[in-house]
């Protein structure tokens, strides 16, 4: 099955790589139905290791410029990722038309910030809240919101030898990649995988999602998700 040997390559960079990975509260991730799965983001290598320990195959939802770079919009293709769009509407029936196919889709909130400087492997940053809008929108009766943090315990960067302002020429609506300086690689040497409590996003919940309740309904699915992963961080980075 092509799900299968996405995960056995997975496995096979990584274990070419060094890269040890520990699973922790992998029977938290629901086996079937629809699931919107949200990481923490620090290095290139969190989709690899994410496909390589969940037991289910995941569609990614990638920055925009990885699917205007020629090999590399062929490689995502592959694996079953999507660019993401700087428009909302495109990615939201994308992603909506997964989650109805009860897929598990995963997005990284973080945005492109936490890839482009050295960050600390116990801090997530601030969450974009376009995961959340999704959630409370998609035409799904039984969906799961899962956090899960991926806390590295051993790592080391090294210089892609790439310039951050290279990035721009394949999306120059993105700000972040107007910069100085080499994109950084981060590589885990042993990382830990903590899966987080899911969150029934039921029709009632949804149902919040209008007028003066939709923005405390994507707030409170925001700050979940965030608090969740910023406390299984606190003790998987050990």
């Amino acid at each position: 099955m092509v799900s299968n040997r996405i995960q056995l390559t997975s496995r096979g960079l990584l274990a070419g790589l060094g890269t040890r990975i520990f699973l922790h509260y992998g029977d938290r991730i629901p086996p079937e139905c629809a699931v919107l799965m949200v990481s923490n983001h620090r290095s290139f290598l969190d989709p690899i290791v994410l496909m390589a320990t969940l037991d289910r195959p995941i569609r990614f939802a990638c920055h925009p410029f990885m699917g205007r770079v020629p090999l590399l919009r062929e490689t995502i293709a592959a694996v079953g990722a999507f660019p993401l769009d700087h428009r909302p509407k495109p990615f939201f029936q994308r992603a909506a038309g997964l989650l109805r196919a009860r897929e598990m889709v995963g997005i990284f909130p973080e945005g492109a910030a936490p890839m482009l400087r050295p960050t600390l492997p116990d801090r997530v940053g601030s969450f974009h809240r376009g995961f959340a809008h999704l959630a409370l929108r998609a035409p799904v009766r039984e969906l799961a919101l899962l956090p899960v943090a991926i806390a590295s315990v051993e790592e080391e960067y090294i210089s892609s030898g790439i310039p951050i302002k290279v990035l721009g020429w394949f999306d120059p609506d993105e700000p972040q990649f107007d910069q100085p300086g080499s994109h950084p690689a981060l590589v885990y040497r042993q990382v830990n995988v903590l899966v987080g409590r899911p969150y029934w996003v039921k029709p009632q919940l949804q149902g919040q999602y209008r007028g003066r309740t939709a923005k405390a309904a994507v707030a409170d699915l925001t700050g979940y998700c965030e608090a969740e992963i910023a406390d299984l961080l606190r003790g998987g980075c050990f």
